[in-house]
């Protein structure tokens, strides 16, 4: 598909009213969001979603999520199931790069999850909070952040952290099982995601914001990659439940930069089940080494670092921004069919810290 013939990605203002407003002014958008994602699930599950909306409803309430009330708001109103249950869903394999282009940080990502509809539906919530304005990467009835960008602040992505291997050699759904128990039954913190919307409201600077990541407990282990404006304002955190370790060499997939025997790289996917230990720790590190190795400028005119393995199946969203520039620009991948690789089919070229739509190749004159 020719990128003259890719659908607007919308960009909304929600700053009166933020995720709720958003869901509330786009319902067929969630409803159809919502059918496509929960369709990746076996056919058999799909009658059990008020059931697992149940669960992750009383979950979050007991958790210290702070946006738990935009949950409820969006639910309520739109009286259909699955709202809960898709806003703790996380996400897949990631991958993220922080780098200096002159003397400005930028940052890019890519999401990989194995839901269609992602692509097709992304969209960018212009939001605020007491720190400022930032510009959301998001779905309308998501009430967290993955990826944003906040003018003259700081950018900032979540990727997936490796999953807990106590049993290493036994099945993997053992130790999946495992970890979701511990996180229902031990852990109240926030999720990753509520922790990434509540810097990008209330942290003015990127210092601030790297303290808050690395500091405030989180219900998950997780990779934050925050960039700011300044020369040298880029790291990538890596989080545990209560601890963090921050690295200076700013690539990210799934897995730890130093490699833990007792913690598995994640994959994505009819991957997760199939793969060996070895197996996933070799595709986190080729689609971290082959973003580092790309040489290009950016921002690209056509997302050309997103390429295989970068570019794989699960690919449904790809971002380039430049917090000190106020740039920021999105596609959206999908797949023709099952296994192959997804192609673009919804594009914003860049966004200014007003709000406007850029040029078509998204630079902006400093």
């Amino acid at each position: 598909m020719s990128e003259s013939a890719l659908a607007s990605i919308p960009i909304v203002d929600v700053r009166d009213g933020g995720p709720v407003r958003h869901a509330l002014e786009r319902p067929g958008c969630v409803r159809s969001l919502r059918e496509e994602a929960l369709g990746w699930f076996p056919r058999g599950m799909l009658p059990l979603t008020p059931a697992l909306d149940g669960l992750a409803r009383r979950w979050l309430t007991h958790s210290r999520a702070p946006y738990v009330a935009d949950i409820a708001a969006i639910a309520a109103a739109l009286g259909f199931p699955g709202i809960w249950f898709l806003n703790n869903s996380y996400q897949w394999c990631c991958t993220a790069l922080a780098r200096e282009e002159g003397t400005a940080p930028w940052l890019v990502r890519t999401l990989d999850w194995p839901c269609d509809g992602l692509g097709r539906h992304v969209e960018v919530a212009r939001m605020q909070g007491p720190a400022g304005e930032f510009f959301n990467v998001t779905w309308p009835g998501f009430v967290g952040v993955l990826t944003a960008m906040a003018p003259g602040r700081f950018g900032a992505a979540i990727n997936q952290a490796p999953l807990r291997r106590p049993t290493r050699h036994l099945l993997r759904p053992v130790d999946l099982a495992g970890n979701a128990v511990q996180t229902w039954f031990k852990v109240r913190h926030m999720p990753p995601d509520h922790l990434l919307r509540l810097a990008f409201e209330t942290c003015a600077t990127y210092a601030d914001a790297r303290h808050l990541l690395e500091t405030v407990p989180v219900a998950r282990p997780v990779i934050f990659t925050p960039a700011g404006c300044a020369p040298g304002e880029r790291s990538l955190i890596e989080r545990t439940e209560e601890g963090f370790a921050t690295q200076d060499d700013t690539v990210a997939a799934n897995d730890w930069r130093h490699g833990d025997a007792a913690w598995e790289a994640r994959v994505g996917g009819h991957i997760l089940l199939s793969a060996t230990y070895e197996q996933a720790a070799a595709n986190s590190r080729a689609r971290r080494e082959a973003l580092a190795d790309w040489l290009g400028r950016l921002p690209t005119s056509a997302f050309e670092w997103v390429a295989p393995p970068v570019l794989n199946p699960y690919t449904r969203v790809a971002v380039e921004m430049c917090p000190r520039a106020g740039t920021l620009r999105v596609v959206g991948f999908e797949r023709a069919a099952p296994g192959e690789l997804p192609a673009p089919v919804t594009r914003v070229c860049g966004v200014l810290d007003d709000g406007r739509q850029t040029t078509e190749d998204g630079l902006i004159e400093t």
